[in-house]
């Protein structure tokens, strides 16, 4: 009974997930800055972090990252790399902040950290790709968005946690 709620939980998360990142490509924010995303469907990550541990919210990432590649049509393209490595380094920065220093880090500060991580990851890919230094000068301006976005899908993530039964977390 537990492990079959886990599953039906984080289907649930994969499937807001794939309709965040909907809504978000249909925000004009690359007329803004190139590439740049508000990374709303980070919210499930970091939800699926806090409820399921490591393994619940890897699934629910990789799932949403392969899902969203194979509706998009942008499976093993570049953007499936740069989403992978963004995400996989993001998730691992949050899980390390979330696990060992969650008492000197609130869920907005781990949040931010995914952020900035997520871009540093998609820089780091990109450069390995196209070997130019110069896509680092990029950097940034990234960052500058990764905090505000960092600092919204924190709240929102704390916020919906927070209305959430607490026997979720524990698989009850």
């Amino acid at each position: 009974m537990v492990k079959t709620r886990q599953i039906a939980i984080i289907g649930l998360l994969v499937s807001i997930g794939l309709f965040l990142h909907l809504i978000e490509a249909m925000l004009p924010l690359k007329l803004i800055i190139p590439g740049a995303k508000l990374g709303l469907a980070n919210i499930v990550i970091l939800m699926g972090l806090v409820l399921f541990g490591f393994r619940g919210g890897g699934l629910i990432l990789l799932l949403r990252i392969l899902l969203t590649s194979i509706l998009a049509g942008t499976l093993l393209t570049i953007n499936f790399y740069l989403s992978l490595a963004g995400g996989v380094l993001s998730f691992g920065v949050m899980y390390f902040l979330y696990t060992y220093w969650r008492d000197r880090f609130s869920l907005v500060g781990i949040s931010v950290a995914g952020a900035v991580s997520h871009n540093l990851g998609q820089l780091v890919t990109s450069y390995l790709i196209i070997d130019n230094p110069g896509i680092f000068y990029y950097w940034p301006y990234l960052v500058l968005l990764a905090i505000p976005t960092g600092i919204s899908v924190g709240l929102v993530s704390y916020f919906s946690l927070s209305y959430l039964p607490t026997e979720l977390s524990k698989g009850g």
